[in-house]
């Protein structure tokens, strides 16, 4: 239970994808601007992660390593992942059309985060267990989306003050990332 707890903090706070890690900087910009929706964003992300990581974990002990063909692990894994985005998107639009329409254009977005591939990865380097896999999974998507909304709501209020119109947009928003990098940074030390 114990190593449950510390995977799901490692992932969460101490390796953030996008802050630690630098993945899944391409929605940190893009999707930070409004709070809504960094949170679908930061939802999709995490039930995406979790799905993904259970199907690859069971790809990877059940055909990979038995079939010693565990070299075919990228094209497997970007195959899943592109797979179950679409399946996900398919359901959900079948069955809750509001919600797929809140959702927008995330999902299809997801097959391109390279943090949903990045998890998959980790989890296979570390060789988690099928539930640590999973746990690593929640504490990455969850930690994605601590970070995506703590950037919107700081992102929502600077669109009020009053800053040089040069550092507008972008160029504050990396600058507020480099803040929130160092302030993550710091739980590191804390272990």
């Amino acid at each position: 239970m114990n190593e449950l707890i510390a995977i799901f903090i490692g992932m969460a706070l101490i390796n953030n994808f996008i802050l630690v890690r630098y993945l899944g900087l391409c929605p940190f910009f893009g999707v930070s601007k409004k709070v809504g929706n960094a949170l679908s964003m930061g939802i999709a992300v995490t039930f995406v992660m979790s799905i993904a990581s259970l199907a690859t974990w069971l790809i990877h002990h059940y055909i990979l390593l038995p079939f010693d063909i565990e070299y075919m692990y990228i094209i497997i894994y970007i195959l899943v992942i592109a797979s179950l985005v679409q399946i996900i998107e398919l359901f959900i639009k079948r069955t809750n059309l509001a919600l797929y329409n809140a959702f927008g254009i995330y999902l299809p977005l997801i097959t391109t985060n390279c943090a949903v591939l990045g998890v998959t990865f980790i989890n296979m380097v570390e060789n988690y267990s099928l539930l640590g896999s999973i746990v690593s999974a929640l504490g990455a998507g969850l930690g994605f989306t601590l970070v995506l909304f703590i950037m919107s709501n700081i992102r929502e209020r600077l669109e009020f003050a009053d800053s040089p119109k040069s550092m507008k947009g972008l160029p504050i928003a990396f600058l507020i990332a480099v803040l929130l990098g160092l302030a993550f940074f710091g739980f590191g030390g804390m272990i």
